[in-house]
This record gives structure tokens, C-alpha cells and sequence, in this order.
């Protein structure tokens, strides 16, 4: 009975995992061979996978040759650096959704791969912990949103920065939108929760990256939690 149960809620998993990536053309880069052949087998990938590298001039080849929608990066490459790649192939195309994997659980990986402009920060050690990171994070930043889960965003606030002086006070209205940025929702969402126009939450996000003097939405979620201007 467990085993048919475990079994149906995998095969739901794979079923919802191949929807979300449904008419979406996906680039793999993973520093293990094992690994990448792994995910590149994986049916609910490898219906949309346009390439899979292992090098970080590699994955730009491909991203240059075929623009993918989503890159999915570990932290390790054989040659180069995940988070570098992310800025590089954000520079690209800043409209490329990335998700990292992160092997050291440190403040100073995750602050690099969110300041980088990573959309999804994961633990490598939350692969494989049933309803995990990675369904989530794609559920999320479908939708527009940005995915850090609790983990995440505790290591992350492990050292807070004092706030620069040049930064200007956020409004309690930004304080609120921005506390719903880190919760992965998007404008829609936030205007419905805070009961104003999607137009109105655009303009307290472009008031807040202007004021933080950051270049988009993640970098501004960012600054905000190293700095304790939001909770976690």
C-alpha cells in the first residue's frame, strides 16, 4: 500500500514537472557526467532539453546557439563556475530563467548566486526529499516569481550588513511588497493580497531597486534580507 502510494505521488510529480516545462527549451550544465547524463535522461526534461554541458564556456555555446528559456547549473563545473555562468548568461539574455544547485550550504555561495540574479536558489541536499525544491521552484518562477526556500534564506541571513548610507528608507507599502517578493509571489499576487493595482506593486518594485540602487527584483530581495529591511 505505501509503495503504490509513494509510486502514484512520484509518477504526479514527474506528470506536473512535464507540464511546467511543457514548450520550454531547457539548458543542463552540471560539473558531474554522472549527474548531467542522469538529468538529461530524466523523461520530464529531456522532452524540452536543447543541450547539456559540463564547462561554463560550454553552456554559453549553447545558450548563444539555441537561448533557452531555463538553465538549470550547479554550483561545481569541470571548468568555470555555476555563478558566474548565471551572470554571463543573464548578460545575454536577462530574461533566461535560472535555477542553481548549491553543494556548500554557506552565506557567502548563496549571497554570490542571488546577487548573480539567480530566479531559484536550492540545497543539493533537498534533491530527492519528496515534494522538493526543484517542482517548487519551477512552480514559482512559471508563474514570474523568485524561489528561495527557508534554507536558503536562513543561510543567507546569517550575517547581516549594516545598510549603506546612501540608501533611502523604504515605505511600509515597498517593506510589503518586498516581503512578498521573497515569498516567490508575482505582481498579480501581490496586488491581490495587498488589495492594489498590479500597476501599483510595478511601481513600489521600481521604487525600491531604485532606492536600494540595485539592477532588478532578485538583487533587491537580496539587499533587503542581508540587511535586515525584511524578515525571513
Amino acid at each position: 500500500m505505501k509503495i503504490t502510494a509513494v509510486t502514484g505521488a512520484l509518477m504526479d510529480s514527474v506528470a506536473e514537472t512535464t507540464s511546467l516545462l511543457a514548450n520550454r527549451k531547457i539548458l543542463v550544465a552540471v560539473g558531474n557526467r554522472l549527474t548531467l547524463t542522469a538529468a538529461v535522461m530524466a523523461p520530464s526534461i529531456s522532452q524540452s532539453l536543447i543541450g547539456g554541458a559540463t564547462t561554463e564556456e560550454e553552456a554559453l555555446e549553447i545558450q548563444r546557439d539555441h537561448n533557452p528559456d531555463i538553465l538549470i547549473v550547479s554550483e561545481d563545473l569541470e571548468r568555470g563556475y555555476g555563478v558566474r555562468l548565471i551572470e554571463r548568461a543573464k548578460e545575454y539574455n536577462p530574461n533566461i530563467t535560472v535555477l542553481i544547485f548549491i553543494k556548500r550550504e554557506t552565506h557567502e555561495v548563496v549571497q554570490e548566486a542571488m546577487e548573480a540574479g539567480a530566479d531559484g536558489v536550492m540545497f543539493v541536499s533537498s534533491i530527492g526529499t519528496g515534494d522538493g525544491d526543484f517542482i517548487n521552484a519551477l512552480r514559482t518562477t512559471a508563474k514570474g516569481g523568485i524561489y528561495f526556500p527557508q534554507p536558503v534564506i536562513n543561510a543567507y541571513c546569517a550575517h547581516n550588513k549594516p545598510l549603506p548610507s546612501n540608501v533611502e528608507p523604504l515605505s511600509e507599502r515597498e517593506t510589503e511588497v518586498i516581503q512578498c517578493l521573497v515569498r516567490g509571489m508575482k505582481n498579480t499576487e501581490i496586488a491581490e493580497a495587498l488589495t492594489i493595482s498590479p500597476e501599483t506593486v510595478k511601481s513600489h518594485v521600481s521604487s525600491t531597486i531604485s532606492k536600494l540602487h540595485v539592477r532588478d527584483r532578485m538583487q533587491a530581495v537580496a539587499f533587503a534580507l542581508t540587511h535586515g529591511l525584511i524578515t525571513a
